[in-house]
């Protein structure tokens, strides 16, 4: 396949993510992940294939630092970062994003495949119930608070997401008001990515064979055509969250995440 090709393809995805980022508020790791994954399988783009999961979710994570800025960039306008909370998460998110990418390294295709799967199954129920923690709490110290960012930066980077996920429910269980939950997890996703990114690129380096245009596990033509795309388009599944009936919408889309991820367990 020429890069012409690929350029195509890659922004195609960086579309469907940003527009499901914006509609959803989900993070698009979880679109751009199992994408890359079935890009990698159907296309000789010269991914090995006993890494193409360790590829899709370095470059996911990738894909997330630039989306992460702007949206940051975005809460930070509206005054939505409790930087007290942001400071005592990041350590741990970075220490985390680091240790999830090396236990990635270690793990074989097949069982960071079935990780991701089962993670992406949580997720989606979680969705579909609708739980969300109640309040009651205090954010606790620096310590405590380090060892949550600890494991939502290990997780985040085994399933090349921004961590959002996981950082909002821990804010909401703290007594943070949702919409500086909300941006406050928006502005960790930013060094949760970073880290994992980055520790995708060491633990990667010097693999043979390796595709051009990568940098470890970072295939770069994915991700500057996602990221262009995703970071245009999450406006308008913003706008669309105000226009049409999310609630069901979101059911549904957490419905082809149950799909998705038991299509991964499989393998």
């Amino acid at each position: 396949m020429s890069i012409s090709t690929e350029l195509l393809i890659f922004p195609i995805i960086g579309v469907i993510s940003g527009i499901l980022a914006g509609l959803f508020g989900v993070g698009g790791g979880l679109v751009i992940v199992p994408a890359l994954n079935l890009i990698f399988v159907l296309f000789d783009l010269g991914i090995p294939a006993e890494s193409r999961m360790h590829y899709a979710i370095g470059s996911s994570l990738a894909v997330i630092v630039f989306t992460a800025v702007s949206s940051a960039r975005a809460h930070q306008a509206r005054g939505a970062i409790l930087w007290d909370a942001f400071r005592r998460l990041v350590p741990g998110v970075i220490a985390g994003g680091l240790i999830g990418a090396v236990i990635a390294d270690a793990m074989g295709n097949r069982a960071l495949q079935a990780t991701f799967g089962a993670f992406v199954i949580v997720i989606a129920l979680y969705i579909i119930v609708g739980y969300q923690p109640p309040p009651g709490r205090r954010l606790p110290g620096l310590a405590a608070t380090s060892v949550a960012g600890t494991f939502i930066g290990i997780v985040s980077a085994l399933a090349g997401i921004g961590g959002g996920v996981m950082t909002v429910p821990f804010l909401l269980w703290v007594s943070i008001p949702i919409r500086r939950a909300v941006g406050t997890a928006a502005a960790c996703t930013l060094p949760v990515a970073l880290a994992g990114a980055f520790g995708f690129v060491i633990t990667g380096w010097g693999q043979v064979p390796a595709p051009a245009w990568s940098t470890g596990y970072v295939y770069w033509p994915a991700v500057a055509g996602i990221s262009l795309a995703s970071v245009l388009l999450a406006p308008v599944g913003a706008w669309l969250a105000h226009t049409l009936p999310v609630a069901r919408l979101r059911q549904a889309f957490a419905l082809l995440l149950v799909v998705v991820g038991f299509r991964m367990l499989m393998g």
